[in-house]
């Protein structure tokens, strides 16, 4: 019974023990951070008007040159669009350009190619002798001739004003010259091959006899 009692006692007296260590090591955590919060809040009172609009300047001084640089960024870039958007209207108005003098080359080809046809139907329609005239065939034939120069004229084909004319190299070829007492000199008395414009261009030249 007595040695139950004795353990009993000493084992109440680790347990105070251990609690009293315990509470000294809380204690002890304690007082640390007591210490880094004084000291910390010492550090910052130790700084004088001077070192806090020092540290103010400094960061403002930070942020300005990141703003700086961000500006530097966004500038370079919309640069470098508006090149490339210039790049490409260039390209854009080139091409077209291109399509257009292609698409001009290729009318005024099919134009010269057109226009044998129509003098061949205008010679034909000249020597038709003058009792056929009024014919069925004849007047077909003159139907044909007047839809094929229609056509032609919504194309803005024209013909080259010649007989009375006073000769203008631009638009007319003196292949020959013959006295007129009904034009003055200069002036184109005879059209041998008519010409033609295509939206104000010469496509052929009027072979003419100019009044010597």
């Amino acid at each position: 019974m007595e040695e139950r009692k004795k353990d009993l006692q000493d084992d109440v007296i680790k347990e105070e023990a251990q609690d009293a260590e315990e509470q000294t090591e809380t204690d002890a955590k304690e007082n640390e951070v007591t210490e880094e919060k004084t000291a910390e809040a010492e550090s910052e009172q130790s700084q004088g008007p001077g070192d806090k609009a020092e540290k103010k300047a400094f960061k403002k001084k930070t942020k300005d040159k990141k703003q700086d640089a961000l500006k530097e960024k966004v500038d370079e870039l919309e640069d470098k669009v508006k090149r490339q958007m210039a790049e490409f209207d260039n390209f854009r108005k080139r091409t077209e350009k291109e399509k257009a003098a292609m698409f001009e080359t290729g009318a005024k080809s099919v134009i010269e190619k057109i226009l044998p046809v129509v003098d061949n139907f205008e010679r034909g329609l000249a020597t038709i002798p003058e009792e056929d005239k009024g014919s069925a065939f004849t007047n077909g034939m003159e139907m044909i001739y007047r839809q094929l120069m229609t056509e032609l004229e919504k194309m803005e084909v024209k013909p080259i004003a010649a007989v009375g004319e006073e000769f203008n190299p631009e638009f007319h070829n003196a292949v020959m010259q013959v006295e007129s007492e009904e034009y003055e000199s200069g002036v184109v008395a005879q059209e041998l091959l008519k010409g033609y414009t295509y939206r104000d261009t010469v496509v052929r030249h009027s072979m003419v006899a100019v009044v010597s």
